[in-house]
């Protein structure tokens, strides 16, 4: 987002008033366990995750003992007891639901004709329509378990088993308060259809008081007593419409109530039992508003982050071809070549501030006055600077207390004798013609700014190639955008050229935000100054080597940013430059790097919960990859514009896996801080003064076109 500031003090003290907020973590560390529990535990209910949802082939009958018992039994070992439809009764069951479509003209049906019936529910279904259980009981039914997902509970493990029947248990107090000990074996029909691996499973069911229900055999009529078993479709309405009109059935009646049970199936449960159940109940339900919200979401992210990489390329493309149209021959503006102010802030910066001073001493632009800023430093870095100056009477050291760096840039202004400014960072190291090309745009008398190419030294390392990916594809790819649609959020402050009559326009540097060069690039915006970017003009920065360090730097970055945009907003409503900024540079800001790196994490936990969950596995992994494919082409041509290899691509999954899930809780992190008004404390992160030595590695100056740019 912003660039990087490191200096701590009396002029960041309104930034250091609070503590950084603690209590959002707590928040999430309780309530994304949740969330994630509740879209697993919706997936597993409502979707095949192993083999338990297929009936397996029986490998051995029912034993011969039980091989002639009737429909309604307890298992006792190889034998059971059993009962049946007395002659001219009949037991409707249904099985499955309940069903927001079937269930209601069931019940209208059977109330026509003054029936009852044993409806078997799965407490899935229960818990989502537990108003239909509570109809089903109103109205005079008996309700029995059918398992909670409609698992084969003969195949499945014993603590699926029992998970099974307990949930379901746990679904119906919930919905009406009661317990059920009235059990339908799913995928079973008549007794012989329990054999194999079903007997053991009704063996234990019954051992925990449930009654088996089966049906009847095919041949069997109503007037010898009949137990009919049904499924919650169309097919069954109409079957059921037609056994009501056989005159042979003189009576429509529950299992309970048919069997002349002494005992009633259903009873009631006391509170506890209601309250966990309710409690289930609104687990499930928020399971299912999850996947119904994470659907939707992922819809927008996915959309908006292939719009932001059509966008890039559309609008690279077009930055692309404006240069090369005005280069060749067109109309020249004076090349400069007067004297540039250079002001280097520094605090504690032993470690890099002689290779800055180096490779700004090393410019072909030599008509140079580097003001180095000392912030109060407490290591050698004043030392350092004053040998230089010593040595080169273009360098002048300063010298002020530790005020923070946006005041230790206006110090240097003070004393700043052209009209023209660059603000480097003291970990920077440029290269030759950097300087050079870096002022040559604000020879237009509309440009008050430009932004120079930061790249990372530091890439040998996974994290740094992160970084590097990020600042070629990320940030350099934005500004080719930004430049186009006259935007340009942020000057970096590693390498910014500046009018000093602009600067001095706006007041100069501003203390309000953490993000100082957002917030002085906005103000030009706003005070009618355009500003551009010089990719030809490079530098090399170190960039933070630990998940601590990136993580700080980070998030003091997009804290300040919001900062900015929020102190800028009104921008929006104002006419010509300003608002052209507002209404493009702020809001792709809120959409693309504040809203978008919040949805970001949904299309990966949502392709791991399509895997896992429902039906076409193959077509999320490949939607997923599909994505990641147009990342990777986006990226390479970032690459090749950049003029870099493409060889560090190979790293590019790995940070979308890692990086970005970091990322995503960075801008979570700064949104809580910043919408609780918590502020931030400066940090500043450790040096090692190996941008250099990276950078000269890495293959040095890059081919480059002519200096004079036309604007």
């Amino acid at each position: 987002m912003a660039g990087r500031g490191k200096a701590t003090g009396n002029g960041a003290a309104r930034h250091k008033q609070a503590r950084d907020p603690r209590a959002h973590w707590l928040f999430l560390a309780l309530t994304l366990p949740v969330l994630f529990g509740a879209l697993l535990f919706q997936g597993w209910t409502e979707n095949e995750v192993d083999g338990s949802k297929t009936k397996q082939d029986c490998t051995r009958p029912v034993p011969a003992a039980a091989a002639d018992a009737g429909p309604v039994l307890t298992v006792n070992g190889d034998g059971a007891r059993s009962t049946s439809m007395p002659a001219g009764t009949v037991a409707l069951t249904y099985d499955g639901g309940p069903d927001p479509y079937w269930t209601p003209r069931l019940l209208a049906l059977l109330k026509k004709h003054h029936a009852h019936a044993t409806f078997f529910l799965e407490g899935a279904d229960a818990a989502q329509y537990p108003d239909l259980v509570r109809q089903i009981r109103a109205e005079g039914h008996e309700i029995g378990s059918h398992s909670y997902t409609g698992a084969d509970l003969g195949n499945a493990s014993g603590v699926r088993r029992a998970l099974e029947l307990r949930l379901t248990q746990g679904a119906f107090a919930g919905a009406d308060g009661f317990r059920t000990k009235l059990l339908r074996m799913p995928m079973t029909t008549t007794v012989a259809t329990l054999c194999g691996a079903e007997w053991p499973a009704a063996q234990r069911a019954s051992e925990h008081g449930y009654t088996l229900v089966a049906a009847d055999h095919s041949g069997r009529k109503p007037a010898q007593g009949l137990v009919r078993q049904f499924s919650l479709t169309s097919l069954a309405y109409g079957q059921t419409k037609q056994l009501l009109a056989d005159p042979k059935a003189r009576r429509f009646t529950t299992i309970s109530a048919g069997t002349g049970a002494t005992e009633p199936a259903m009873t009631e449960v006391g509170a506890p039992q209601r309250w966990l159940g309710t409690a289930l109940i609104w687990f499930q339900q928020l399971g299912r508003s999850s996947v119904s919200a994470l659907t939707w979401v992922l819809t927008i992210a996915a959309a908006l982050g292939l719009l932001r990489l059509f966008t890039l390329v559309l609008f690279a493309r077009a930055h692309v071809r404006r240069l090369e149209r005005e280069r060749p021959g067109a109309p020249r503006l004076r090349q400069i070549a007067d004297p540039v102010t250079v002001l280097v802030p520094a605090y504690n910066e032993e470690a890099g501030i002689g290779t800055t001073l180096r490779s700004l001493l090393a410019s072909t632009h030599e008509r140079l006055q580097i003001l180095v800023i000392d912030d109060g430093s407490t290591d050698r870095t004043v030392e350092i600077a004053e040998g230089y100056a010593e040595r080169d009477p273009r360098v002048q050291v300063l010298c002020q207390p530790n005020a923070g760096k946006a005041a230790a840039l206006n110090h240097g202004l003070a004393y700043t004798r052209s009209p023209y400014v660059v603000m480097v960072d003291a970990d920077t190291v440029f290269e030759a013609d950097a300087i050079e090309r870096l002022i040559q745009p604000l020879a237009h008398p509309a440009v008050g700014a430009v932004s120079g190419n930061t790249k990372v030294g530091n890439r040998t390392r996974l994290l740094g190639r992160w970084q590097h990916l990020e600042y070629v594809f990320g940030f350099n790819l934005d500004r080719r955008m930004f430049e186009v649609l006259e935007c340009m959020p942020t000057v970096p402050g590693a390498i910014g050229a500046f009018r000093l009559d602009s600067l001095m326009g706006v007041g100069g540097l501003s203390e309000d935000t953490l993000a100082e060069d957002t917030d002085l690039t906005m103000a030009l915006w706003r005070a009618g100054w355009r500003v551009v970017y010089e990719e030809n003009a490079i530098a090399w920065t170190e960039v933070p080597t630990t998940l601590r360090q990136l993580w700080r730097q980070r998030y003091r970055w997009c804290y300040g940013t919001l900062q900015a945009m929020w102190k800028h907003r009104r921008a929006v409503r104002e006419v010509g430059h300003a608002g052209r900024f507002g209404r493009r540079g702020l809001s792709y800001l809120l959409l693309f790097q504040v809203l978008l790196p919040l949805l970001a994490p949904v299309i990966d936990v949502f392709m791991l919960y399509s895997v896992l969950f429902t039906d076409s596995p193959v077509k999320s992994v490949v939607t997923w990859f599909g994505f990641l494919a147009v990342q990777i082409a986006v990226a390479a041509y970032a690459l090749r514009l950049d003029g870099e290899s493409r060889r560090p691509l190979w790293a590019l999954p790995f940070q979308l896996l890692v990086y970005r899930q970091l990322m995503y809780l960075v801008v979570l992190q700064s949104v809580v801080a910043f919408v609780t008004g918590s502020r931030l404390k400066w940090q500043r992160m450790h040096r090692s003064g190996t941008a250099a030595a990276a950078a000269q590695h890495i293959g040095g100056p890059h081919d480059r076109r002519s200096l004079t740019v036309t604007r």
